[in-house]
């Protein structure tokens, strides 16, 4: 037991900053990317012992924190459904930070122009966002790519292409309509 705690140990030391970031490119929010980190471990935790190693250890802490990350996003904008048609909370600032754009990397100054980018790379398909972020953001190869979404490198060629252009065709709307004004 102790040798799958050293595993862990080691794993979370070397893991947990890629599997932050990575959090925090999908949900723009500190704390949600916190929480997912902690999710994260906690299932690499339990699951350790069933690792298979049908792939790199590497892909399957992605593939974790990718899957976590979206379920995420979906149980938010559930929750974010619910509260706009449903009973209204006693909690006010649950629709607040369901909207709330927080990256720690953004300075002030460029805060509103990466608050719009990322809301259009939130409107992408999970799979032209994944490839994007794991392309973009995360600077991974198409072939790493394509093991963590488990498609073909040409699947992940078209998708970042298509990312691409939906994001060029958007941002160009969004800033004619700022021209507009």
């Amino acid at each position: 037991m102790s040798n799958n705690s050293n595993d862990f140990i080691t794993i979370y030391n070397q893991y947990k900053v890629m599997v932050y970031n990575v959090a925090l490119h999908y949900l723009q929010n500190v704390e949600d990317a916190e929480e997912i980190t902690q999710d994260v471990f906690v299932q690499i935790h339990n699951s350790l012992t069933s690792f298979n190693e049908k792939s790199s250890l590497k892909t399957w802490i992605y593939r974790i924190t990718i899957n976590k990350s979206l379920d995420f996003i979906k149980h938010k904008n559930s929750v974010k459904r619910f509260f706009i048609f449903g009973k209204k909370s006693e909690n006010e600032k649950e629709l607040e930070s369901l909207s709330n754009f927080e990256h720690p990397g953004i300075d002030i100054v460029n805060k509103e122009n990466a608050a719009l980018l990322f809301s259009i790379i939130n409107e992408l398909t999970e799979n032209q966002k994944t490839a994007f972020i794991l392309s973009k953001l995360d600077g991974l190869s198409n072939p790493e790519i394509s093991e963590i979404m488990n498609v073909s490198i040409s699947s992940v060629e078209s998708l970042i292409f298509r990312a691409k252009t939906t994001l060029k065709e958007k941002l160009s709307n969004k800033f004619e309509n700022y021209r507009k004004k």
